[in-house]
């Protein structure tokens, strides 16, 4: 396969910055990053280079998805994955971890089969150039059964479960090595012990959806929980008496913490205390992105319900919001239009959501060895190319 070098006026790895950056692209894979003066091109190679004022960065990482392009991930069809993984790469999302509602156990068994299948079909992509971008499906996040009845936001009262070993066995069953991360309530009765399960099986393990006050919340970083889903949002609010999950979340030093930067989740006050609180290098940016996203205002599944999407904004029939309709790009914008600087705001969303999952080594970062999953900024920070695993742009790009 003929190898691709690509010239911008910076590169963001997003560790290091480079100035007259060239990355060199073989097959899937990066092969070199480096200053244009210091990478030895081969002969034959495709040369790009980009427009005046762009900037290269790694593909974002999103750990905390639903849908989008009109289709939940958990209709389960090819299709629906099709329509996510595609609508999300034209934004700059490159590998997503599909994730799921609560719902039955046998709806939920049957979701994470069909993802898992989506998965493994991905892992065994190559890049040939010869289709469109399309996200890589990591694997499964699951976002209930084992959450809070009174901070359960939109998840569907019914179908709420209490902390089991078996039914998580039958989960995990059903997706194989596609398990990624488990979200849950520490404060229920069993949920400890899911916790260490769920360590012991290699998943992530997060709080969310949580009314944990800050003695359950520390309990469960003592048993393994090292993350925690949508920071703010379906928690316990902080008191100055009782700090609750908040207080656990935001002094721990081995506690990642999701954030929606929508401007509509969680207000900028409380985004700059949450940076405050866990630093640039443990914030990892999300979007909940639901089937709305990528789509005009309307009605979309979201699991087995339907929401209702004005101005943007996803709400159920009780009005209570219901995911988003963010997408990664616009996350890093907003935080960068806060004051943070454009290489801190893509780390949130690329290298650091990686090191969750711990494949910082494959995702999430410009290096030699890695994918090449590529993301292409005009100086607005808008999304001008993107790559996935060599697959799609540079057709944006000005020939050298």
């Amino acid at each position: 396969m003929t190898m691709m070098a690509i010239y911008a006026e910076r590169a963001l790895t997003p560790i290091e910055e480079i100035r007259d950056a060239a990355i060199l692209v073989d097959g899937a894979r990066i092969a070199a990053v480096g200053r244009r003066g210091e990478i030895a091109v081969p002969r034959g190679a495709v040369e790009f280079r980009a427009r005046a004022g762009s900037t290269l960065i790694p593909g974002f990482v999103d750990v905390h998805i639903h849908g989008a392009g009109g289709h939940d991930v958990m209709e389960g069809t090819d299709e629906a994955f099709d329509a996510v993984t595609a609508t999300v790469a034209r934004f700059g999302t490159t590998s997503i971890v599909a994730t799921t509602v609560t719902a039955s156990p046998e709806e939920t068994c049957r979701s994470v089969a069909a993802i898992a299948r989506a998965a493994k079909r991905g892992a065994e992509a190559s890049g040939s150039g010869s289709v469109g971008a399309r996200a890589e499906i990591l694997g499964v996040h699951f976002e209930g059964p084992f959450i809070s009845a009174a901070r359960r936001g939109v998840h569907p009262a019914e179908w709420i479960a209490a902390p089991s070993v078996a039914l998580l066995d039958r989960f995990l069953d059903a997706a194989g090595d596609a398990a990624r991360i488990l979200t849950l309530a520490p404060e229920l009765p069993g949920a400890l012990e899911l916790v260490r399960e769920a360590r012991r099986r290699g998943l992530v393990a997060a709080m969310g959806h949580t009314d944990a006050n800050y003695a359950e919340a520390e309990a469960a970083i003592a048993a393994g929980v090292r993350h925690a889903a949508h920071v703010f949002n379906a928690m316990r609010p902080f008191s100055h008496r009782e700090t609750g999950v908040l207080g656990a979340v935001l002094t721990s030093r081995e506690v990642t913490a999701e954030l929606i930067a929508d401007g509509v989740h969680v207000d900028d006050a409380a985004i700059r205390l949450l940076l405050a609180a866990k630093g640039i290098e443990r914030t990892v940016l999300v979007s909940d992105g639901t089937a709305a996203t990528g789509m005009p205002d309307g009605r979309y599944r979201l699991g087995s319900f339907e929401v209702n999407v004005t101005g943007g904004v996803c709400r159920n029939a009780e009005g209570k919001l219901a995911g988003s309709t963010l997408t990664l790009d616009r996350a890093v914008r907003h935080m960068a239009g806060l004051g943070v600087g454009l290489s801190d705001a893509v780390r949130m969303a690329t290298l650091n959501p990686a090191r969750v999952l711990g494949i910082e080594a494959r995702k999430g970062i410009l290096a030699a060895g890695a994918d090449a999953d590529l993301v292409l900024l005009d100086e607005l920070f808008q999304v001008a190319g993107v790559m996935t695993r060599g697959a799609g742009w540079p057709a944006t790009s000005s020939r050298d």
